[in-house]
């Protein structure tokens, strides 16, 4: 069994116990976490994990992060400027940035078939390195999700800290970890 199929199975363990329904946004948000260098494999088997969801009797939508930050470019009136002077982006990447990239997210988390039994499947975060950070964006909508998000992590989970692409700084968040090397961790 390959890497992404082992993963698929622990997180299929997870996902099929019952769900305890009074979480906070943020403890309803799993982390499915896998070496940067599987990137293109998992995005081949994100089916596999669809699979596992709807045996597990919920229902699944997806959500990819890829186009968000040239769709966000493509909208603005002055992106050309932005071009020869990439630095004086800096504040809208903060800013705004960080709020289209939740709002993009957030008319998948609030569409009308999304119930408290839907997992939303994130993917294409590594997209956002460099613009901005994922718990930026994480925290914007916490409130919104209904059922799991579960956010498809190439990174590093150690000692309750992750890291995207294996960079130096990380944050520690509520999510549960799905890791190849521990399993499922419950907190």
């Amino acid at each position: 069994m390959g890497r992404i199929e082992d993963l698929a199975t622990r997180y299929h363990s997870y996902i099929s116990a019952p769900w305890q329904r009074n979480l906070a946004g943020a403890q309803k948000t799993i982390f499915v976490v896998y070496d940067k260098d599987d990137e293109r494999k998992l995005r081949a088997r994100l089916d596999e994990f669809e699979t596992r969801t709807t045996e597990a009797g919920h229902s699944w939508k997806l959500f990819d992060f890829t186009p968000v930050f040239a769709k966000w470019m493509s909208e603005m009136d002055y992106r050309e400027s932005y071009f020869e002077e990439p630095k004086d982006l800096s504040m809208k990447l903060q800013i705004e940035f960080v709020r289209f990239a939740a709002d993009e997210l957030r008319k998948t988390l609030n569409s009308p078939e999304v119930t408290e039994d839907t997992v939303i499947g994130v993917y294409g975060i590594a997209s956002l390195f460099g613009y901005t950070k994922v718990s930026l964006v994480l925290k914007e909508v916490e409130q919104d999700i209904k059922g799991r998000l579960v956010l498809f992590f190439p990174g590093e989970y150690e000692n309750n800290n992750y890291r995207l692409l294996n960079a130096r700084d990380g944050w520690n968040y509520l999510a549960v970890p799905i890791t190849l090397h521990g399993g499922v961790i419950t907190k």
